[in-house]
C-alpha cells in the first residue's frame, strides 16, 4: 500500500513551512498542487526539486485514477493546495476519500491555517468554534444558514471575498446582531491587517472594499453584552486628557475593546460639549 500525505503549506510567508513538509515534498513520487506555479515558488525558495502536477476543482476526478495507480505501487503522494491545509475550502476531498477506500495510508502533515491563525489573534474565545467556509452566494441560502446560527454560543469563522466582505459583515450584523468580531486580512503577508470591533462598525470600516485573503471571526450568541457607559466615559475623558481627538479616541476604543466607533465618537462629542458648558 502507498501513502498519501496531506501537506499544509504557508498562507503567505514562505518561512512558515515546516521541515517535515519540505522533506515530504522532496521525497514524494507525485506532488499534486492546486496551483503548480505557487508550489514551484515554495519549492524553489527552499531548494526542493519537485515537479508538481495540477489538481484543482475542475480536474480532481481525473487525477484520482492516476494517484491511486501510484499508491498501488507503494508510492508516496503529496497533496498541497494554494495555501494552508488542503480540503479546508480547497480541493482534495474526493482524492482523500478514494485513497481511504482503497486501503492506503493517509497522513496529515500539519502546518499553517488561516482559520487557526485568525482565531489566535481575534481576541474572541477560540474554543469551541464553528468553521463555515465561504457562505452561500445566494441570499436565501446565506440568510437561512445565519438564522440557524443565531442562538449558537460558539465563535464563528468564515472566509470571504474582498469584494463581498462589507456586504457580508452588514448582513451578519442584521441577522446575528452587533456582536464583537474580527476581520483578518492578508495574514502573515506584507500588508497583514487585523480589524476588531462590533459587526456594524467593521462593515462601515470595510465599506470602501478590501484586498487580499480575508478571514472573518464572529463572537457567539451572548457575546454582545452592552459595555458599561461609565467605563466608556472614563476612557473618553482619559483620551481627552492625553490630547487625543474625539475621532482618534473612537477608533482606538473600537479596536481595543470592541465598542461601536460611531457610538463612542458621538458620546465623546457630547462629553466635550458638557465640559465646555461648565
Amino acid at each position: 500500500m502507498g501513502e498519501l500525505h496531506v501537506v499544509a503549506t504557508p498562507i503567505g510567508n514562505l518561512e512558515d513551512v515546516t521541515l517535515r513538509a519540505l522533506r515530504v515534498l522532496g521525497e514524494a513520487d507525485l506532488v499534486l498542487a492546486e496551483d503548480t506555479r505557487r508550489t514551484r515558488v515554495l519549492c524553489d525558495r527552499h531548494g526542493v526539486k519537485a515537479r508538481p502536477v495540477s489538481l484543482h476543482a475542475h480536474n480532481e476526478a481525473a487525477r484520482v485514477e492516476k494517484t491511486l495507480a501510484v499508491l498501488a505501487r507503494g508510492g508516496s503522494v503529496a497533496l498541497v493546495s494554494d495555501a494552508g491545509t488542503p480540503l479546508i475550502s480547497d480541493p482534495g476531498e474526493r482524492l482523500v476519500a478514494a485513497a481511504v477506500a482503497a486501503g492506503h495510508r493517509v497522513t496529515p502533515v500539519p502546518g499553517a491555517s488561516a482559520v487557526v491563525s485568525a482565531l489566535a489573534v481575534a481576541g474572541l474565545p477560540a474554543s469551541p468554534f464553528t468553521f463555515l467556509g465561504f457562505l452561500p452566494r445566494r441570499a436565501g441560502a446565506r440568510d437561512a444558514l445565519l438564522e440557524g446560527l443565531r442562538e449558537r454560543p460558539e465563535t464563528l469563522v468564515l472566509f470571504e471575498s474582498p469584494r463581498r466582505v462589507a456586504a457580508t459583515l452588514r448582513r451578519c450584523a442584521e441577522i446575528l446582531g452587533p456582536r464583537p468580531a474580527c476581520v483578518a486580512r492578508e495574514l502573515t503577508k506584507l500588508h497583514e491587517e487585523v480589524l476588531r470591533g462590533p459587526l456594524p462598525d467593521l462593515a462601515e470600516r470595510c465599506a470602501a472594499g478590501a484586498r487580499g485573503e480575508i478571514t472573518i471571526v464572529i463572537g457567539g450568541a451572548g457575546r454582545a453584552a452592552a459595555p458599561d457607559p461609565a467605563e466608556i466615559d472614563a476612557a473618553i475623558r482619559a483620551g481627552f486628557a492625553a490630547g487625543e481627538s474625539a475621532r482618534a479616541i473612537a477608533a482606538r476604543l473600537a479596536r481595543a475593546a470592541g465598542f461601536s466607533r460611531r457610538a463612542v465618537y458621538n458620546r465623546a462629542l457630547a462629553l466635550r460639549r458638557e465640559t465646555k458648558s461648565t
